[in-house]
């Protein structure tokens, strides 16, 4: 592998296993003007059904909703193309690599096209407890950032108008597994204000079994003047504590030493909903946001309480969403899919 987190990016399922499917997905904004990017290369084999490759690609507009949309392409599985080392998928002719990705899609009276290029991190983070990741991932989907933080440069053109993209800040994220989770947030911020390193990435999942739904299990990671807080191992999950509904995420972690409270919100006209279809057919829907604004503070142990030393905001600079197995009908902006 060319970079020491490029074999995270590797495909994980065979071409020819059944009832699974895999993600890579890149988020970022617009330096200046803050408009949000979602953009997503999937590869999925149904119990019942052909294999297939899907691309997704979505834009929201913080200054004017209406130009807020996504769209996604389904593709037979021999337009889909993919290599360990060095690594690169590409579908129908987009491209994802470790330090590049480029392509286009068209469809609902929209014509996008990006080229985009970036430093590959040196390290991979990891958002769940270690051990989950034994034996090529041991839950129903495993997760990890192989490009947590980068610097992009490059364009991405949406209806004729080009935006140059240097300064941009991204996260690229590899996912796989056989199912979403009964009920799931997911969020991330790397640009709060006044702040040049800092990344926050959250999971929060609620796991179903045998009619039964559990506690929500939420895990956090701050990364904060050179410190990295990972309160993502079973031992802090017993602690931490999270709720989330659609357009809305709270959450708090702690250590033996520092605690970290957030909150992620944003309003419905800023949400895309996003519908999902597991390998088993299940439908699960998925609100999305590239434009919600974070809120984080942190504290560190004094005696026998806290002590706040921090806080941190990212007004329209989060990223994050919330899944389960009901639509929000508050929602009202559709991820279309084209022919």
């Amino acid at each position: 592998m060319s970079t020491a987190t490029e074999a995270a990016n590797a495909r994980r399922w065979a071409a020819d296993a059944v009832g699974r499917y895999e993600v890579w997905y890149l988020t970022w904004n617009h330096p200046d003007r803050g408009d949000g990017f979602w953009l997503r290369f999937i590869t999925e084999n149904p119990d019942d059904g052909p294999p297939r490759a899907e691309l997704w690609f979505a834009r929201f507009d913080p200054r004017r909703p209406e130009r807020t949309f996504g769209i996604h392409r389904p593709f037979r599985a021999s337009e889909l193309a993919a290599q360990p080392a060095p690594f690169r998928l590409a579908i129908a002719g987009a491209e994802l690599a470790h330090d590049h990705s480029r392509g286009a899609l068209a469809g609902d009276g929209h014509d996008v096209r990006w080229d985009l290029r970036w430093q590959p991190a040196d390290r991979v983070l990891e958002q769940l407890p270690s051990v989950m990741y034994a034996r090529g991932g041991l839950g129903e989907t495993t997760v990890l950032s192989p490009n947590p933080r980068v610097a992009l440069s490059g364009t991405v053109t949406v209806d004729g108008e080009q935006l140059e993209l240097a300064g941009a800040i991204a996260g690229q994220t590899h996912l796989w597994g056989k199912k979403h989770a009964y009920s799931w947030t997911w969020g991330r911020c790397a640009e709060f204000d006044g702040e040049s390193n800092a990344l926050l990435e959250i999971l929060g999942v609620r796991l179903r079994r045998r009619g039964l739904t559990l506690p929500p299990m939420m895990l956090v990671n701050l990364e904060l003047d050179g410190e990295r807080f990972q309160l993502n191992q079973f031992r802090h999950v017993v602690r931490n504590r999270g709720s989330w509904r659609t357009g809305h995420v709270a959450f708090t972690a702690r250590s033996a030493t520092v605690r970290i409270d957030g909150e992620l919100q944003c309003t419905p006209e800023q949400l895309v909903n996003a519908p999902y279809i597991d390998p088993d057919g299940t439908h699960v829907w998925c609100a999305n946001t590239e434009i919600g604004d974070a809120h984080v503070v942190v504290s560190r142990r004094s005696g026998l309480g806290w002590r706040e030393v921090r806080q941190l905001s990212g007004p329209g600079r989060a990223h994050f969403e919330t899944g389960g197995r009901e639509r929000d009908p508050s929602v009202a902006r559709e991820h279309v899919r084209v022919a």
